[in-house]
């Protein structure tokens, strides 16, 4: 089970990591001598971070471990912390949730709606003086609401964070995902666009928010730090520096970017064609086909009962019991567990509600709820039982495997929707 960057490793990423093990630096900085830098360093995660910066059109890009640690940076660069609110949907993976967390913050989960994604009339409802942000998840390739979202956000003097972790290489109205928020968090771990194993990028066209985001992933310093900088670091940091080794394979994968989504939104189209006139069967929105990154085709059944029969005849399942992008199944958020025994944020004195156990529950989302338990995740080139992409095909797959695919669901559909 992987993404389709995953299944297009190669002799790309293999001649830039040797690369990288000839040069003999492994770590994102090189050795500065009096005589300059040593010619020997390879620079690929800056090459990377300027490339990314690029494509993405903005001016800023500072490479992290893990899609994670890329949510938690653009946050600590927003300045996101205890007593504030983010709201996040209830269908997205626990790690937009546990950044927030893990920020101080609390997470205010709101509907999606037929994109799976952020619903914006329910994120204007739920705004209340504690919101600090909004978190839009471009969930499953497939970019949210952006230009309403950023409407509200505008209007009530709120961040927007754009988490584009599930759909790297996709746009919006003409512009790559990530450049339209404030900041923008990538993830490059094996179920994405392109991988390098893990790995994550913060994106951003703000010059403080650069370097406060820099700050935060490698202890404080400022970008691109050449030596020891004390009395200079703004704040406590962290480590979630990149090694160039991980950039190496990532730069390889770049390239291959244009083709890999030219191949997935083509695969689609051809599924979806193959099903498209089956009565009672309905797609899941999307903005624009051709400015996804088209790696889950999913469709709508018109009960759940029905979703959950053909499920099981695909032995797949269906997306509300597919496991932990759906907030139902996150017992350790309903149930607010945090390693400490005093849960912060959930229920320390900086939040007005503190210690509410109805803050999650089971069920508070009901037309999420009821979006989810109808409908099938068709793998396109992300097969992944966390999102119930079990079934489907994957990038390497010629068009008579997906045309045979999707014969098979076809045939098992239209059994349990005469």
């Amino acid at each position: 089970m992987a993404g389709p960057g995953m299944e297009l490793v190669g002799e790309e990423e293999i001649e830039e990591v040797l690369q990288v093990l000839r040069s003999g630096y492994l770590y994102r900085y090189g050795i500065t001598t009096p005589d300059g830098d040593d010619p020997r360093f390879q620079g690929k995660v800056y090459q990377l971070e300027q490339e990314i910066a690029a494509m993405s059109q903005v001016r800023y890009a500072v490479a992290v471990n893990s899609g994670t640690s890329a949510l938690l940076t653009a946050m600590a660069a927003l300045g996101i912390g205890p007593g504030d609110e983010v709201i996040v949907p209830g269908f997205t993976f626990v790690a937009s949730i546990s950044a927030i967390v893990y920020t101080g913050a609390v997470p205010v989960l709101a509907e999606i709606d037929r994109t799976f994604n952020l619903d914006p009339a329910d994120v204007r409802d739920r705004i209340t003086p504690r919101t600090k942000a909004i978190m839009a998840v471009h969930m499953m390739g497939n970019p949210a609401r952006l230009q309403e979202l950023k409407n509200i956000a505008d209007v009530n003097n709120l961040y927007l964070i754009e988490d584009c972790c599930q759909a790297f290489g996709a746009a919006y109205q003409g512009r790559p995902i990530g450049s339209i928020g404030h900041v923008g968090a990538f993830s490059f771990n094996i179920y994405k666009t392109i991988t390098s194993g893990d790995g994550g990028m913060v994106i951003t066209d703000d010059e403080e928010l650069y370097r406060r985001a820099f700050a935060f992933h490698d202890q404080g310093h400022s970008p691109l730090r050449t030596g020891v900088e004390i009395g200079q670091r703004p704040f406590l940091g962290l480590d979630f520096r990149y090694t160039e080794l991980q950039a190496a394979v990532l730069l390889a994968q770049l390239r291959k970017l244009p083709g890999l989504v030219d191949r997935l939104q083509s695969r689609k189209r051809h599924f979806k064609a193959a099903l498209a006139d089956l009565p009672g069967l309905e797609f899941r929105e999307v903005l624009d086909a051709e400015e996804e990154v088209a790696t889950i085709l999913t469709a709508i059944l018109p009960t759940a009962e029905i979703a959950r029969n053909v499920a099981a005849e695909l032995k797949t399942k269906v997306v509300a019991e597919a496991g932990w992008h759906v907030y139902n199944n996150m017992e350790h958020l309903l149930e607010q567990r945090m390693p400490t025994e005093t849960a912060c944020s959930f229920n320390c004195p900086h939040y007005a509600e503190q210690g509410d156990p109805t803050l999650y529950r089971k069920g508070m989302l009901p037309r999420t709820d009821d979006l989810l338990a109808r409908s099938i995740n068709i793998s396109i080139g992300v097969s992944d039982a966390g999102l119930g992409s079990a079934f489907g095909v994957t990038i390497n797959d010629d068009l008579d495997v997906v045309e045979e695919r999707a014969a098979a669901f076809r045939r098992i559909a239209a059994r349990h929707l005469h």
